[in-house]
């Protein structure tokens, strides 16, 4: 399944779920990044809900009723898993945000946290999939789609003959910029063929077993 894929089917409810207190805690990470965006509360009806709709779902305690997040704002948090923890009183939801996750407009509840260093990746391969959809004019990624897969897997030759001669004959920060480029223009190619960096983990991951 590739970064656009987004099922719109009802999710299973996760079994062995404790409602013996009748709210649990949600702890909602970015499907993608693996950034850490909020945390909200949950009873039997707002997983359920969460589960046939697709979109994040939570109890307000302020507000005493189901609150879908986004409801007002249109920043939905859009469902692709749910797990439960080994107690069975915490769930882990993992979303595709549609927009900036907290209320002051920061894309986490935690303020700019930027994350671990590897979360760019998945936000960068959010932006790859963005710009193949919606083209915008002036867009270097743009022009790449618009050349056609020929033209994006030549400029990925390209830039791995560049990465190979700055390793043998460059200074490592040279290294790191070819790299950059090399990465930037398979995430296209990948994009092109409706493919992005969850498919290619999950390759490396299959052969790591």
């Amino acid at each position: 399944m590739s970064q656009t894929a987004e099922s719109t089917s009802t999710h299973d409810i996760p079994p062995g779920i404790d409602w013996a207190k009748g709210l649990i805690p949600a702890v909602v990470q970015d499907a993608d990044t693996g950034l850490v965006l909020m945390l909200g509360y949950m009873n039997a009806e707002a997983l359920q809900q969460t589960c046939a709709l697709g979109q994040v779902t939570f109890y307000s305690r302020s507000k005493q009723r189901l609150w879908t997040k986004g409801e007002s704002s249109g920043h939905v948090l859009k469902l692709v898993s749910i797990a439960v923890d080994c107690d069975g009183d915490t769930l882990l939801v993992l979303a595709r945000p549609q927009g900036p996750t907290c209320h002051r407009g920061t894309v986490t509840c935690f303020g700019d946290f930027p994350g671990p260093e590897l979360a760019f990746l998945g936000e960068l391969g959010r932006l790859v999939e963005q710009r193949h959809a919606e083209r915008p004019a002036g867009s270097y990624t743009t022009r790449l789609f618009e050349s056609g897969t020929r033209r994006m897997a030549q400029k990925v030759g390209e830039e791995g003959v560049e990465t190979a001669l700055a390793a043998v004959a460059q200074d490592a920060e040279a290294l790191l910029g070819e790299s950059a480029d090399l990465l930037f223009h398979l995430l296209v190619l990948l994009r092109d063929r409706g493919l992005g960096l969850d498919d290619l983990a999950r390759t490396l991951r299959a052969r790591h077993r």
